[in-house]
């Protein structure tokens, strides 16, 4: 079905005229393709674990076995999931926009799948696997047996998930180019993001700061609303498809940007 939404004038003209745009995304994204928050994959054998016990250097360092067995779970999930309308809207704009960056917050590469190529990731990707000393990246290891946590084949350290934990930093690569993106920004758009969890909360008022236009898409007030000059609600799955078709026309992009077969 499709989305029928009438969009302010300013923001189709300043998405027409931008070279630069920025988009945000966070979790709201990815769950409407049903990837359950870090929160919300908490269910079963994983309920009776705080999230520090989980997602935590320190809790890696203890129980390295419970740590991978949770993120192999982690990825097991997202395995399931395809990107949805949201997803394919972006990649779209991505080549319809001279200078289009996505910096996302979501771990599940589902913006990739959908062919999205100008990507920034704030915290990192799921389906990545890093050398826990080193972290360069790693594709291969040798198997081992059910609850134990594979070796790196350079060095032998434990392999872990090319995530951001709680209690690390961010990349300091992608943070820098995140920051010089909101900077250079003309039109940031804010898809499914709280606007609470830091440094990225931050990116919108950086955006702000140096002049862009800020159009956030979310069924739901956020801790960032108050900053926009603009503000959609509705799932992003919807507003977004329905965006492109309003700014460059129904054949822009192929099918699946309107949640169809390509």
């Amino acid at each position: 079905m499709t989305f029928n939404y009438t969009f302010p004038p300013e923001l189709l003209t300043r998405l027409r005229q931008a070279r630069r745009v920025v988009a945000l995304t966070g979790a709201g994204v990815s769950a409407e393709s049903g990837v359950p928050t870090f929160r919300d994959a908490q269910t079963g054998l994983w309920a009776r674990y705080r999230p520090e016990e989980l997602a935590t250097p320190e809790a890696f360092a203890r129980h390295p076995e419970r740590v991978w067995a949770w993120y192999m779970w982690r990825r097991a999930l997202v395995r399931r999931a395809a990107p949805n309308p949201a997803h394919y809207a972006l990649a779209c704009m991505e080549r319809l926009v001279p200078a289009f960056t996505l910096v996302t917050q979501n771990v599940d590469g589902l913006h990739q799948q959908a062919g999205s190529r100008r990507i920034i990731e704030l915290h990192g990707n799921l389906m990545r696997t890093v050398c826990a000393a080193r972290r360069h990246r790693v594709e291969r290891w040798e198997p081992v047996p059910e609850g134990e946590v594979p070796r790196c084949p350079e060095c032998g350290s434990l392999l872990r998930p090319d995530v951001v934990w709680f209690g690390e930093a961010l990349p300091g690569e992608a943070l820098d180019a995140a920051w010089q993106a909101a900077q250079e920004a003309e039109v940031m758009l804010v898809v499914g993001t709280s606007g609470v969890v830091q440094p990225a909360a931050s990116l919108p008022l950086v955006a702000a700061e140096h002049g862009a236009y800020l159009a956030e898409i979310n069924p739901q007030e956020t801790a960032l609303s108050r900053f926009m000059a603009v503000m959609l609600r509705g799932p992003a799955g919807e507003v977004l498809p329905a965006l492109v078709r309003a700014l460059w026309g129904k054949e822009a992009c192929d099918t699946q940007a309107e949640g169809g077969e390509a």
